[in-house]
């Protein structure tokens, strides 16, 4: 996309956000399936965008970097976090470098993981993304060698829990000083629980109308912060044994410089086996010697698949759904 085309896409969204309409259309990302379409309150957006506001302590004037598509709901929520703390907004067209142009760090910007990993091997781009006061992440899991990358940052880092019906993120947690956490902290207002399965059950009256039933596997500690252990529908059932695809790459990212993503696929015997993407330019020696030392046995890959790039969706998620299906339909032998 160009820099000309965002200005548009830009302007089309502040004309919808001003008509008298009293809901705007955003997409889904689109990470387990297709992307749906669903209209939102501007109400409630407003509401959330508030809730971040007061939480890191955003005033008028302070910059706010917009560098996420706008037809999803991170990139809608930039937009309305400027309208409602009156933020200067600086629109960059979303791409995989989106501080290489700017001669000074915003106070604040919103990134995904595959952003801040590509500003980190640029020393001028690396330079402005440390000095961005309230640098917030998300849409896809940080791992933990870009974690290690952060924790030193001089300025607020964090990683954001959310999703489209919950109107972008309702918890956050550090990723950096003494304050780093693997749990995310609800905002005031949300109220959170399990289900009989393990899943998220959000209750976060302020932006959505009924409690939200997520697919995403938690834990819940004694102070009501949460970690998520991956999805529902990312659980791998093999011969019985559940695997959850997040905890495995998150694992073999310990120890893998090489990009992976962790599918499954029909398998006659077990049900499901374990399978592992990797781009078609690495060795995979390497990365099965890793496997076997490193994972348990039933965690261990059953198949190994080279593809040219690793399936991702637009707002930089694996996208699941076209994974399963190249581990389905791949001839690719053991």
């Amino acid at each position: 996309m160009t820099q000309y085309e965002f200005l548009q896409d830009l302007e089309a969204f502040l004309l919808e956000w001003d008509n008298d309409e009293p809901t705007v259309w955003v997409h889904t990302s689109g990470s387990t399936g297709t992307p749906k379409p669903l209209q939102v309150e501007k109400e409630r957006m407003k509401a959330n965008a508030r809730l971040t506001c007061q939480f890191l302590g955003l005033k008028k004037g302070d910059t706010a970097l917009l560098c996420m598509p706008l037809q999803y709901i991170a990139g809608k929520m930039v937009v309305v976090r400027s309208l409602v703390a009156g933020l200067k907004l600086i629109p960059v067209a979303p791409c995989g470098h989106p501080l290489k142009d700017l001669k000074e760090a915003p106070t604040f910007a919103a990134m995904i993981p595959m952003q801040v990993y590509n500003s980190l091997q640029v020393p001028e781009e690396k330079h402005i993304l440390k000095n961005i006061k309230h640098l917030i992440i998300g849409g896809g899991a940080i791992d933990t060698t870009l974690a290690n990358e952060l924790k030193d940052f001089p300025n607020q880092v964090w990683s954001t829990y959310g999703m489209t019906e919950t109107l972008s993120h309702i918890a956050l947690r550090r990723l950096n000083g003494k304050e780093t956490s693997d749990w995310y902290t609800p905002f005031d207002s949300v109220r959170i629980r399990l289900s009989e399965e393990g899943t998220l059950i959000i209750h976060a009256p302020k932006v959505c109308t009924e409690e939200l039933i997520t697919n995403d596997i938690a834990e819940i500690n004694e102070e009501g912060k949460f970690r998520i252990l991956g999805r529902k529908d990312n659980t791998i059932n093999s011969g019985g044994v559940k695997i959850q695809m997040e905890q495995v790459e998150s694992l073999l990212r310990e120890h893998l410089s090489t990009p992976i993503q962790i599918t499954a696929s029909p398998d006659a015997k077990f049900g499901e086996i374990v399978v592992l993407l990797y781009p078609k330019v690495e060795d995979v020696k390497g990365i099965k010697a890793v496997c076997e030392e490193k994972l348990p046995l039933y965690w261990q890959p059953k198949r190994y698949i080279p593809v040219e790039t690793l399936p991702m969706t637009g707002t930089g998620k694996p996208d699941r759904a076209t994974a399963r299906l190249i581990a389905k339909n791949s001839v690719q032998p053991l």
